[in-house]
């Protein structure tokens, strides 16, 4: 079960991602990095953090104990429903009167001539958010009935849409372009959040779910959701603050800055949602039901499995990608307005991000552990540990490094992350899963891939 909804996310992931790739290619194309392409990514910052934060964080990670243990699911998700939107849309109101402010808050660095043209695209991106917070609810119910494929399969309309605005745009001027793609974001939120009623629908949970809302009650198990949540908020998204942190740090650099970090990573991104969150996302349910009801013994050896899946699929995409860099960048965006110095600066930049990837994705996996047996506070002061040591490392590799130090401190941060998260997780069960034999095969797999990817890389080098 774990493994077929692990191929499920993955293969869904992985369409999404690679529609990403092509939406990431025609914006590096028709944007390259400069002013109009910083503003855009800093409007479709906030909301695309909060995307992760829900959809791959908090949220799930607080929603799907509480609603395991409840008795009356329905009427617990309406009530969680209801409260949630409400104060979203207060939040978003806010944000379209204080968007100038709030965009200076994410750049801080940008003049007030940038700030004006940045803070329009803020006010219009933001409403993803509670389209996005819709698709969550909905996708977490779906998980707890072992349906993955909906919700790994519809991000694909987000970037369906964003591309489309893309293609309609070509040959128009770099400030209509950025408006057509943060109305390209709406569209692709409206789009999935239509697909997510239809599998409720199809799984017989529409209909008991508006029924509840007609009365919607408070129930016993929202207290400790709600607690749990607001842990988990900082808990489960350090990845997601390390990356808004860099973005407003970077606005201080020259323009293409914010740029370089973006498209950098996007593609750390693609092993991180591809292997971790998908792994996550797969093994969460199966770790929460069998604390529930089969015992801990059965609920840590799915977090083994996942662990060595994890760990050579992870080891492998980091010697892979740090030894490409160069060439995976020069791949995916150095056409039209991205020019080789744009190439050589965003690969540099991914490979500081990848040093993190095997840290930021086991201290993920081995985090659902604390989140299944409602231990979201933990989890959040870990977290808070090392996103103070981001904020450090931050400012002490910014000077000598710019774009590409904040990319190292992130990765750093990543790494105490996974040490305090090892920690809260047992020392002792960890060293139980770290057996010889395995060890053994993970360094034999990493030294033959080392071998053929050197191979790659001068077959393409001579290529170029």
């Amino acid at each position: 079960m774990v493994i077929r909804s692990f191929f499920t996310n993955s293969i869904g992931i992985f369409v999404s991602r690679i529609l990403g790739f092509i939406r990431d290619i025609l914006t590096a194309s028709i944007l390259g990095a400069n002013l109009y392409s910083d503003i855009f990514f800093v409007a479709f910052k906030l909301p695309n953090l909060f995307r992760r934060i829900f959809a791959e964080g908090a949220f799930t990670q607080a929603f799907l104990p509480a609603f395991t243990k409840a008795t009356k699911k329905g009427l617990f998700a309406a009530s969680v429903f209801l409260k949630f939107s409400f104060f979203l849309l207060g939040l978003t109101l806010l944000v379209m009167v204080f968007a100038p402010w709030l965009t200076k808050l994410i750049a801080f660095g940008f003049d007030e001539a940038t700030i004006t043209l940045a803070a329009p695209l803020v006010r219009i991106n933001f409403w993803y958010l509670l389209l996005i917070y819709c698709v969550t609810l909905a996708a977490s119910m779906l998980h707890y009935r072992g349906h993955f494929a909906t919700t790994a399969f519809s991000t694909a309309l987000l970037n369906l849409a964003m591309i489309g605005a893309l293609l309609v745009s070509d040959s128009q001027n770099p400030h209509q372009v950025v408006w057509n793609l943060s109305f390209g974001v709406l569209l692709g939120g409206v789009l999935q959040a239509l697909t997510h009623l239809i599998a409720l629908k199809k799984f017989r949970l529409l209909k008991p779910f508006l029924g509840s809302m007609t009365r919607p009650k408070h129930t016993a198990t929202e207290p400790s959701f709600y607690r749990n949540f607001f842990h988990a908020v900082l808990g489960g998204s350090t990845a997601q603050l390390s990356a808004f942190l860099d973005t407003w740090l970077a606005s201080f650099l020259a323009f293409g800055s914010i740029s370089y970090l973006y498209y950098a990573n996007r593609v750390f991104q693609l092993p991180l949602a591809l292997f971790a969150i998908a792994l996550s996302v797969a093994i969460f349910p199966s770790i929460t039901k069998a604390l529930k009801r089969d015992g801990e013994a059965k609920a840590r050896l799915f977090l083994e499995k996942g662990f060595w899946m994890l760990c050579y699929l992870l080891c492998l995409a980091t010697l892979g990608g740090i030894m490409l860099a160069p060439e995976i960048t020069w791949l995916l965006f150095e056409r039209g307005s991205f020019v080789a110095q744009d190439t050589r600066n965003t690969a540099l930049v991914l490979q500081m991000y990848l040093i993190g990837l095997l840290p930021f994705g086991l201290a993920r996996l081995f985090s659902l552990w604390l989140y299944a047996n409602d231990l979201q506070a933990k989890a959040a002061k870990i977290s808070a540990i090392s996103l103070g040591t981001n904020v450090v490392f931050s400012l002490m590799l910014i000077g000598p490094f710019e774009a590409a130090g904040l990319a190292l401190a992130s990765s750093l941060s990543g790494l105490v992350l996974l040490v305090l998260t090892l920690h809260a997780y047992g020392a002792q069960a960890f060293l139980a899963i770290m057996r010889p034999q395995n060890i053994a095969g993970l360094a034999a797999m990493l030294l033959v891939s080392s071998v053929l990817i050197w191979a790659i890389k001068e077959s393409v080098r001579g290529y170029l």
